[in-house]
């Protein structure tokens, strides 16, 4: 079977050159149409691969945010606990008295008088970290530091007197609170 064009020029319709001519402008025609769609197929790639690459910019973004919020949030924690700490240290120049106690699996020791340590033993103030030393607190204080970070708290001995069993043999001997090492 013959083609359209092919039947028009045994015809006598439309001469070779015009036949040429239409069958170019057809290719052409179809050529942009084909090269179009390679392009917009193209155009529609990058603007996917830059959508992605927008959205994972923004949540590293998001997330470098967050970070530096929680490095921020920490940094003014451990500043409010050091202005607690200055604020409400107890002075212990005058210490004479080596008190010792256990920071994790080290012995340490400070210098108090003999009030300190007793108010130490009942649980009137605390032991707490202070950069590379030990500090003194009220208990009221102790609070305070303790909602921020537990681990600023080395020593808080309970005030509370605990009630000894009815058949405890050993019930008339009392224990020290703060043996002396």
């Amino acid at each position: 079977m013959a083609s359209l064009q092919d039947q028009f020029l045994k015809a006598g319709l439309v001469d070779k050159k015009k036949a040429q001519s239409s069958k170019k402008a057809k290719n052409k025609q179809h050529y942009q149409q084909n090269k179009g769609q390679q392009q917009e197929t193209e155009t529609d790639k990058a603007r996917k691969l830059a959508e992605k690459a927008k959205q994972e910019q923004a949540e590293r973004s998001r997330e470098l945010n967050r970070q530096q919020r929680e490095e921020a949030d920490r940094v003014a924690i451990q500043a409010q606990i050091r202005q607690l700490i200055t604020m409400n240290r107890i002075n212990r120049s005058r210490g004479e008295l080596a008190y010792q106690f256990a920071d994790g699996n080290k012995i340490q020791s400070i210098y108090v008088t003999d009030k300190l340590q007793q108010q130490l033993a009942d649980g009137i103030i605390a032991i707490v970290r202070s950069g590379e030393g030990y500090e003194l607190i009220p208990r009221q204080v102790i609070d305070k530091i303790v909602q921020r970070d537990e681990s600023c708290l080395v020593i808080l001995n309970d005030s509370k007197n605990e009630v000894a069993a009815e058949d405890d043999p050993y019930a008339d001997f009392q224990i020290p609170d703060d043996l002396m090492w």
